[in-house]
């Protein structure tokens, strides 16, 4: 991101309230639809593995983190993807939006290869050091080494996926994933219990049928994007050619979200090695109320998906007043759903746990830890809605400083303090998260509110 900045001409007089919001709801609708599919694949593969035993929710709960640690290497070309192609589209410039899917498409490509077969031939450490229990670690090992070989096509679809939210469309992302949804949750019935004639491969089962759905979401992508219905669309191979300019464009902005998925994840991680120290059992209760709470981020990501869009766009076609307005207005209608998710979480805790496994002690616990978080939904879709916005005006560098202050100096030392010298366990865990979400809020709010993000240039 440049450090130069100037501030943009704005030509509203008066910006429409009620048009602000009918384009926040096409955005974010098709939006959370997909982000709440997406995080569907996991919870399906959680309840069904479930069946299997705590050892099982274990390993697939271990195996998740580094997964999610390894994709965010993806991150500052999704962000940089997004941000330029909705400049270039709000200034009318369709072909240099191409042109920065294309640069997008082909590194991403490359660099998916590579990490899928590093990460194949290191899952044995991986799981190693994440510090698996005797009984989940083979079942660990088993389940990533399987979802390594889908990271490519992850990766891409990811890819695709961020250029067309950055045109406006996120009704293809959702059609895509409400057909690889049925993918998956096929795949799991038949592979992770052996239906139709084949073995039950268990804990593989389920990794079996994460990979084939994302393999089928990638080729659902890539048709799309070759479609001359579309807004957006990838060239051929033969005319492709690297875009330094654009290339350098795309990470100034997304370089500094990069880094604080690193630092998000890294300190995640570090957080789900704080709560295996408390045995197997305790790991699944956790792992099961993780799996819960991606359902309440969904609301917020899906609403930041909209706020990132709206702001780019504003920004692009010299609106700032517009864009702040259209990120306020997202957020006001996203604290309706983060209310509505906040009643369910505290209250309906034990019963959604129930689905999970019937083993009383880790449905106690699971619920005990949806309550906690259940408090502090107002302000953890504040954080992911507000940075969302930021990122579309390129302003990424305040997100990555929200996320280190939050998650390692908060979740991490104080999660660390509750369950080790205050003897809280499970429950000081989620407590240092409830926090983090809280600091994070206040960092982000802060930020938007100042109104410097208006003034960046990309």
């Amino acid at each position: 991101m440049s450090a130069e900045t100037t501030e943009p001409i704005d030509t509203t007089d008066e910006v429409d309230a009620w048009a602000i919001r009918r384009r926040v709801a096409d955005l974010s609708w098709p939006a959370l639809v997909e982000m709440m599919l997406v995080s569907f694949v996991g919870v399906a593969d959680m309840i069904m593995v479930g069946r299997l035993g705590p050892a099982a929710i274990a390993a697939v709960g271990l195996s998740n983190q580094p997964m999610f640690f390894i994709l965010a290497v993806f991150q500052a070309l999704n962000v940089g993807t997004t941000a330029l192609v909705a400049r270039f589209i709000g200034a009318q410039e369709r072909g240099e939006a191409n042109r920065v899917a294309e640069q997008s498409f082909f590194v991403t490509l490359l660099i998916g290869i590579l990490l899928s077969v590093a990460s194949y031939a290191a899952t044995p450490w991986i799981i190693g050091a994440m510090g698996a229990e005797p009984d989940a670690k083979p079942l660990g090992i088993d389940y990533l080494q399987i979802v390594s070989l889908g990271i490519v096509f992850t990766a891409v679809s990811m890819c695709l996926a961020s250029s067309l939210r950055g045109a406006g469309n996120t009704k293809t992302p959702m059609k895509v994933n409400i057909m690889t949804n049925l993918v998956n949750c096929a795949g799991n019935y038949v592979l992770i219990y052996g239906k139709l004639g084949l073995p039950a491969f268990g804990v593989a089962g389920a990794a079996m049928a994460t990979t084939l759905s994302r393999i089928v979401a990638c080729i659902a992508f890539l048709f799309v994007m070759q479609s001359r219905d579309s807004l957006i669309r990838l060239g051929s191979v033969r005319s492709f050619r690297v875009r330094l300019d654009l290339l350098r464009r795309m990470l100034q902005i997304g370089f500094p979200s990069a880094i604080e998925q690193f630092i998000l994840r890294g300190g995640q991680l570090t957080y789900v090695r704080i709560v295996a120290g408390l045995g197997t059992v305790v790991l699944a209760s956790h792992q099961i109320g993780m799996n819960i709470l991606s359902l309440s981020f969904m609301p917020g990501m899906a609403f930041s998906i909209a706020a990132t869009t709206l702001v780019g766009q504003e920004l692009g076609a010299g609106r700032p007043s517009a864009a702040e307005k259209s990120a306020a207005e997202t957020r006001r209608m996203g604290m309706l759903v983060s209310g509505a998710m906040a009643v369910v979480l505290f209250f309906g805790g034990a019963r959604i746990a129930s689905l999970y496994t019937s083993d009383p002690v880790v449905i106690q616990q699971a619920a005990m830890v949806l309550r906690v978080i259940g408090l502090v939904q107002p302000a953890q879709s504040t954080q992911f809605i507000l940075a969302g916005g930021l990122r579309g005006a390129g302003d990424t560098k305040w997100p990555l400083y929200s996320t280190f202050i939050g998650v390692w100096g908060v979740r991490v030392v104080m999660g660390y303090i509750f369950v080790t010298f205050f003897h809280l366990g499970l429950l000081g865990a989620w407590l240092g998260m409830a926090l983090d979400q809280l600091i994070r809020s206040f960092v982000i709010y802060t930020r938007f509110r100042k109104g410097d993000w208006k003034a960046v240039t990309v």
